[in-house]
Parts: C-alpha cells; structure tokens; sequence
C-alpha cells in the first residue's frame, strides 16, 4: 500500500483539471479512500480497452492501430468508499514528430503524479522492449509501485505461455502484483480493480461519485470521429488526420433535443483529403454515420453531426497547429 502519498489537485500534473472535491451523498471523509493510477505500455497492447473494461462504460477510443490514444484520458470507478481515477495514456514509443513528443512527455507526466501504475503488455515471450524498461525506469525513479497485467490471455492456445511471460516479467522488475487478464472478455478485469483498489489512501473523492470521465462532449465527439477513420482508413491516414468540433450547441425540438456539431477533419495532403472524403462523398459519409450513432448511443440525444476536411501540410510537427488541436508541449 502506497501510505501518505497524495496529490494535490492544484499543483503538478492534475493543475488546470477542476478537480471538484465532491461530498455528495459520500461518508465521512475520513472513511472514503482515493487512488491516481496510471495505465502504461507500449502502444496497441490494450490499455484503452482495459480502462473502458475497469470503468464498465466506453470512455477511451480503441483500434488495432498503435498509438491511437493521443491525450491523456481519465476514467472514474467510484465502488461505495474507493474511488479509483485512472488515466489512460498514449503508447510508449520512439517520437518522430513533435505530435509524438507532445504524447511521450504526458506519460512522463503521468507517471511522475499518481499513486500507482499498471504497465499492460502483450503475452509474448522473450526480450522486454526498450520502451518498456524506459517505463519501468521512470517508475522506480519515481519509486511508484507497478502492477504488471498480461493482458490478451484470450489469444493463446498454450496458457502455459503466460508462466513464461510471467517469469520473464519479474526478472526485470519487483512487480506489487502480476495479473493474466483479457479486457476483451473481462476475464480477469476484476481482480485488477481489487488490486489496485489497495492503493487508496484516506481521502475525499476528488470527483463526483457519478463521474466517469473528465472528457466534455465536444472531445469526445472528435475521438469517436478519429475512431471511425482508423477503423475505416487504411493505415497511413489516420495517423496524420486531427478531428475538433469547431462549433457545439443543443437545441429542443417537438421529438426531444438535438445536438447540433460541426466538425473539421485536418489531414496533411491533398490526396488524403480525397481519400478521407471518397467517391461522391462516400467514405466521409460513412464515417459521420458510424460516429453518429455512437455519439447519440452515449449522449442519449439526436445528434446533427457535420463533417468538412481540411488540409494543413504537417501539422504535427508544427507547434502553433499543435496547440490548437489541444496537443500543447
């Protein structure tokens, strides 16, 4: 257990976030427990998936394609006294642009500020990558305790695999615990809630007990557009495509409200554009769809989503662009 160890909510990385310090309908602050944790791997290894899994509701886009988390995302569990606040972050990787440097320092940032880290990889035995010992580096730096999770157990036809993994694993590090899970089928979902569950400290919860995520509608709008492109697009466009929801508002009408979204797809050339847009419209057309119905699954609203592309010549190595796609160094 991770005894003493607080963050405040002012200060370091959780600056800027409005944490709310909620009492409602809590016990006394003396018997409700909280706990910052850190979802850390190398990219495509499941993080994404296990933080929706942990939390029960679809709070972070997932893809087969690495590095589809840019931003840091944060999930709320809140389970009658503990509340557990985990933030999903991007892939660990070598940076070749400054959008790739914006995405290796918010998991320094990450791990440097919270209470615990789980480091999620892949049940593949052999050598450790160098992205993974970087983390587990920063981590013992930090001297912040690791739960190790083999997720994707699911994928293996020789479970014995795992005990290699495991083995493997706790040669390169004093792991709290190590855990096979898959986030796909849940199997094993729960026994790392309860393990991380022992890093609460005594604290009040730092966001409403209802709370899931910290991402308002407009960004979530974005990452579900940006979803449905990498599940659509083939590989080398979604990697260079930005979505922002340039103009957000609600309106009622006589069949109930409707949210009215306006959004701008940035790519870096102009043959990506046509791609992005299709024959006749088609491929924009099919990725507004799908996006919209999601959106209207977790919104519980009528959703009028549009969707224009532009072209900004690479834009993720220029920092003004950067910034104003919510991507700031």
């Amino acid at each position: 257990m991770n005894e003493g160890k607080t963050q405040s909510p002012e200060s370091g990385f959780y600056a800027g976030m409005e944490i709310t310090m909620s009492n409602t309908n809590q016990p006394a602050a003396s018997s409700t427990r909280s706990a910052f944790i850190a979802l850390i791997g190398r990219p495509n290894v499941g993080k994404s998936s296990l933080l929706n899994a942990m939390v029960g509701r679809k709070v972070a886009i997932v893809s087969d394609k690495p590095q589809t988390t840019r931003n840091r995302i944060m999930g709320v569990l809140t389970r009658g006294e503990t509340q557990l606040v985990f933030l999903d972050t991007p892939g660990a990787h070598r940076p070749r642009t400054r959008l790739g440097d914006f995405m290796v320092k918010s998991i320094s940032e990450a791990v440097s500020g919270v209470d615990t880290a789980a480091l999620v990889v892949e049940p593949i035995p052999g050598s450790v990558k160098d992205e993974e010992k970087n983390l587990l580096a920063q981590c013992a730096k930090s001297k912040l305790p690791v739960v190790l999770v083999i997720n994707k157990v699911d994928t293996l036809a020789d479970k014995g695999v795992v005990l290699q993994c495991i083995d493997q694993w706790r040669g390169e590090f004093d792991f709290a615990a190590v855990l096979p899970i898959s986030a796909l089928t849940g199997d094993g979902v729960e026994a790392v809630v309860d393990e991380l569950s022992t890093f609460a400290f005594e604290s009040p919860h730092f966001f409403p007990d209802d709370m899931v995520s910290d991402q308002p509608e407009r960004v979530v709008a974005a990452e579900l557009i940006r979803e449905k492109m990498l599940l659509l697009l083939r590989d080398e466009i979604p990697h260079g495509v930005a979505v922002v929801i340039e103009n957000s508002a609600e309106r009622e009408t006589e069949n109930g409200p409707i949210l009215d979204l306006d959004a701008y797809i940035y790519c870096e050339r102009e043959s990506h554009k046509g791609i992005i847009i299709g024959k006749r419209g088609g491929m924009l057309k099919e990725i507004g769809t799908q996006a919209r119905q999601e959106m209207e699954a977790l919104f519980g609203a009528k959703v009028n989503l549009q969707c224009w592309v532009k072209v900004k010549e690479d834009w993720r190595n220029r920092q003004g662009l950067l910034n104003g796609f919510g991507y700031k160094l």
